[in-house]
């Protein structure tokens, strides 16, 4: 074993990240061994159009347990998000590129004024989620009068939308929104790890006192990590839209956990300063993958509920052992 760890392209790709890679081709023989209608192509856009939104939800949510916080307002966000853009669009006549912006608008607002209360205020990140969940959800359902929103089909006026998450190209449909998914992932590891934005943020999950008195400005980076959530949160409401076309208020709960669990999954430290964007990455493709063969096996999706919190404590008593071993 640490012959392999200590292997030089092991080493550069990630160990843990090949576990997962592992993990994932092992999920999917396992599920295509019981349900053999699990290799058809259909089942495996199904799964893709799953891991569209939740990868944007956990690609934003990583950035902010990067700075030791949390965020458990980002599923209820992305359905306010919708919402709020899918009624202007229906409702009110609003052209489709702004209503797309403005998804976007609403969850920067909110991770916005998340990230204001954690970073000035000092509120405690998890007492603040609660807060702007509960906020949103008003929000979303004052602003549909409680309301379902259905966005338009492809073949209807401003339906090409849709075309961001699957296009058909020659009679075959193309899961488009994996490009954009993987586009997004390599700007958000660039930022990460490249850039004075990210090393701040998980300076600040690593050691938050000792950035401030180096005279670093820790509210203004990590407020940025929420903000930066929050866009995400935005673009992920388009996808969710584009996979499933009606939102209904007061929902969204459930993907908060399943973005956490794939950011912490892919190497993300719940106590902060260690992120990895290529982890999550590969953590939301196993929830996806998840969801999916739970379906294709006939049970219920209150299965996977109880098996992505297995997961999500499985990972956090990892990642608290591997902390201890490198203390």
């Amino acid at each position: 074993m640490e012959k392999i760890k200590n292997n030089v392209l092991v080493k550069k790709i990630g160990f843990n990240k090949l576990v997962l890679c592992f993990v994932l081709i092992l999920m999917y023989f396992a599920f295509a061994i019981v349900s053999p209608t699990f290799i058809s192509y259909s089942r495996i856009l199904s799964a893709l159009s799953y891991a569209y939104f939740l990868g944007f939800l956990a690609l934003g949510v990583t950035f902010v347990i990067g700075t030791g916080g949390i965020d458990f307002s980002i599923g209820p966000v992305m359905f306010c998000a919708a919402l709020v853009s899918g009624q202007l669009l229906t409702k009110s006549g609003w052209p489709l590129i702004p209503c797309l912006i403005v998804s976007i608008l609403v969850g920067l607002l909110f991770g916005a004024l998340n990230g204001y209360m954690v970073a000035y205020f000092r509120i405690p990140p998890f007492i603040t989620s609660m807060a702007i969940m509960q906020i949103s959800k008003g929000v979303g359902s004052v602003f549909t009068k409680t309301q379902s929103v259905s966005w338009p089909q492809a073949a209807e006026a401003n339906g090409w939308y849709r075309y961001l998450v699957k296009a058909n190209i020659g009679g075959v449909d193309v899961p488009t929104g994996l490009i954009f998914l993987g586009i997004t992932a390599i700007i958000c590891a660039i930022i990460l790890n490249k850039t004075k934005i990210g090393r701040n943020i998980l300076c600040i999950g690593s050691n938050r006192e000792a950035v401030r008195l180096s005279g670093v400005n820790v509210k203004k980076w990590e407020m940025m990590a929420y903000m930066i959530c929050g866009i995400l949160v935005g673009i992920a409401a388009i996808f969710f839209v584009g996979a499933y076309t009606t939102i209904q208020p007061g929902l969204g709960d459930q993907y908060n956990n399943e973005a956490i669990a794939a950011a912490v999954m892919g190497g993300t430290s719940m106590a902060g300063g260690i992120a990895s964007i290529g982890g999550t990455f590969i953590g939301t493709m196993i929830i996806a993958l998840l969801q999916e063969g739970i379906l294709a096996m006939g049970f219920t999706k209150d299965y996977q509920l109880v098996i992505t919190g297995i997961i999500v404590i499985i990972a956090v008593y990892m990642d608290a052992m591997s902390k201890r071993r490198r203390n």
